[in-house]
């Protein structure tokens, strides 16, 4: 029989499920930034919300806020956030179930006085995909979302301060209504890991320690197209072949590099006739790593293997960077926490770099942030067949549950 834990794993997997219908495409969760889906997830969140006594709020940005005060009228706040966008045909996990396993560790505190107030943040945009855009609405908590990036357009044309206007919002109150509050002393969210690794380490849980930085380039390799009949395999200068061996390169490289990747996600090949040696080849090449001064060493040496590749062919290569970002360390001593939250749970919580980019990243230059994966059966996310399991969302309203109750501002 299940028992009780399992029973409010269960409830948090149906809220997911449940949001998961309210999508603005038939038959798939797909939920954009600002779109009429978004505004029925706020309804449906907001009744939660106001069912375990929280005050609500959206700020300018769509983002919905749910407030457990103290008792303490000056007491300092902890932020409890993640996400309620998707991509298209996305899973019901990534994002809410973050938000969901929060509200669910608040409604298990009922009455339970804290030396600090919760507000939980449900941020409207995080993936990035109606306006090429992401991290939008924490970039704006964080006093970082400039005029330019307002002006910033979708596929219909529409400016993202439009967009915030015909949502019923007001792009000029941004400063007023989306900083986290002055007083926030810390910021956690818990997430899938979206990845592999815990599913094949048979665990649960991991604490993160860093988001990895990145590097993304684009690379053009010119040849000289010709006659695939009657120009011999010597005298060819093949784009194609010269970018296919450095492919292979960078695949063996980073293969024998600890916790790097490297992905080349995209090539075209030029003039892309079946008969035509390709004359230019242009293609992505994607380097991540925890550290910075790995990941710019790795960058180094796959670009000069590109060289090396070209050369070896007849060919030559550009390299443009296309952007970067460094590695986010998170908090230390909330990471200490963290782990030490899940081992009183009974729970070994293993140490893990994010290889994705969160909300957490863009709040941890600013306040001291960590975050809690869960495992992802079979690595999936971003698909419509992404779960998860009862036990690790007991898991980790278990450890978040004891944070919350062991935390201490300014320890």
């Amino acid at each position: 029989m299940p028992d009780s834990s399992t029973t409010r794993a269960a409830r948090i997997i149906a809220r997911c499920r449940e949001l998961a219908r309210i999508t603005d495409v038939s038959n798939e969760t797909t939920r954009l930034f600002l779109s009429p889906a978004t505004r029925d997830a706020h309804t449906l969140l907001q009744w939660w919300f106001r069912q375990a006594h929280l005050t609500t709020r959206t700020d300018d940005t769509g983002s919905l806020r749910a407030v457990r005060r103290s008792a303490k009228e000056d007491a300092p706040t902890l932020i409890l956030f993640s996400h309620i966008d998707t991509v298209p045909n996305a899973g019901a996990f990534d994002g809410p179930l973050g938000i969901l396993i929060a509200l669910a560790a608040i409604e298990e505190l009922h009455a339970t006085p804290l030396p600090f107030a919760i507000e939980l943040i449900a941020f409207s945009e995080e993936e990035g995909v109606r306006f090429s855009f992401p991290f939008l609405s924490s970039l704006a908590a964080t006093g970082q979302l400039t005029a330019a990036d307002l002006a910033r357009t979708d596929a219909n044309g529409i400016t993202i301060a439009q967009a915030i206007t015909n949502f019923g919002l007001d792009p000029n109150r941004i400063a007023e209504t989306c900083p986290l509050p002055p007083n926030t002393f810390a910021a956690i969210e818990v997430h899938i890991e979206q990845g592999p690794v815990l599913e094949a380490d048979d665990a649960s849980l991991a604490v993160v320690e860093a988001i990895v930085g990145q590097s993304r380039f684009a690379l053009t390799f010119t040849g000289h197209a010709n006659h695939a009949g009657t120009t011999p395999m010597a005298l060819r200068h093949d784009a194609l072949v010269a970018a296919a061996t450095f492919i292979a390169e960078t695949s063996t490289y980073a293969a024998n590099y600890k916790q790097l990747v490297a992905t080349v996600g995209h090539i075209e090949a030029l003039p892309g006739a079946v008969n035509v040696v390709p004359g230019t080849v242009r293609l992505t090449l994607d380097v991540r790593h925890p550290r910075d001064e790995s990941r710019h060493a790795a960058v180094a040496h796959l670009l000069t293997r590109a060289e090396a590749a070209a050369h070896l062919h007849g060919c030559t290569v550009a390299a443009t960077l296309t952007s970067e970002q460094k590695a986010v360390p998170m908090d230390r001593a909330l990471t200490v926490h963290l782990h030490q939250a899940a081992e009183r749970t009974g729970h070994d919580a293993k140490s893990l770099f994010s290889g994705a980019g969160h909300d957490a990243m863009i709040l941890a230059p600013h306040v001291p942030t960590t975050m809690l994966f869960l495992r992802s059966p079979g690595g999936l996310s971003h698909h419509p067949g992404e779960t998860v399991r009862e036990q690790d969302v007991e898991a980790a309203l278990a450890t978040l549950l004891n944070l919350l109750l062991h935390l201490h501002p300014h320890t």
